[in-house]
């Protein structure tokens, strides 16, 4: 049988790092993207010394310009012809109120956790029709997605759009083999959280996350997940 291929964003940190080591561990190919290539050789290299029989692209994407994302497609196209999870992960936060944040701020989180899930699934999808098994996308939403988010607002607007856009993608692709997860994680410990004098266990491990995708993929052809809703047992922060 043939092993999946599975396209990671953002795959260099945090719940993208995990996502990439949880399905390597699957025997799966991985598509991994993120700005900085020393990180992603970085990633390979600790990926293959526990994997050494799969197979890894990775490629420097700024998931903001579309020109990158087409061309991220156009060289998996190339690699592999076909694509079965498309994990839209990357995004970033730059905090602050709406109506004092740094002009820019607005579009540069827009472009980068909203659009890049558009034009990422929309360069992919040709690659996601062709045959293959348990065919299905990721986005990843937010705790922020569903309540508002003081000193975040930006943020929350983006993640809300990204929900929206996931269940309308939902909507769209139920007749086909194409399954849609909306992921919701609280706060999950990550490079946004260095520094902060937390216990380890208020916060949940991004390999926590990843468990939860892989529990939804692998699940029967004819169920689907559509939202992961996932916090520390204490609540948010």
């Amino acid at each position: 049988m043939t092993k999946p291929i599975i396209i990671i964003t953002g795959a260099t940190a945090g719940i993208g790092k995990a996502l990439s080591f949880a399905f390597a561990k699957e025997n799966c190919h991985l598509g991994l993207c993120a700005r900085t290539l020393s990180d992603l050789e970085e990633l390979e290299k600790a990926i293959r010394e526990e994997r050494a029989d799969i197979d890894i692209h990775i490629q420097t994407v700024d998931v903001s310009d579309k020109s990158a994302i087409t061309a991220f497609a156009e060289a998996i196209q190339k690699k592999w012809g076909r694509v079965d999870v498309l994990i839209n992960n990357a995004g970033i936060f730059l905090p602050g109120s709406l109506l004092e944040e740094p002009d820019g701020h607005f579009e540069q989180t827009m472009e980068t956790n909203m659009y890049s899930a558009y034009h990422m699934t929309r360069a992919f999808y040709p690659l996601l029709q062709k045959e293959g098994e348990k065919k299905h996308i990721f986005n990843m939403c937010s705790i922020a997605s569903i309540t508002a988010y003081p000193n975040g607002g930006t943020y929350a607007i983006s993640k809300w759009a990204m929900l929206g856009f996931n269940n309308c993608l939902r909507s769209e692709l139920k007749d086909s083999p194409i399954r849609v997860t909306a992921l919701l994680p609280g706060a999950t410990w990550s490079r946004s959280w260095e520094g902060a004098e937390l216990p380890e266990n208020r916060l949940m491990k991004a390999e926590d996350i990843a468990q939860m995708v892989l529990a939804a993929w692998k699940l029967p052809a004819n169920a689907t997940v559509e939202e992961i809703v996932i916090r520390p047992q204490k609540g948010d922060l």
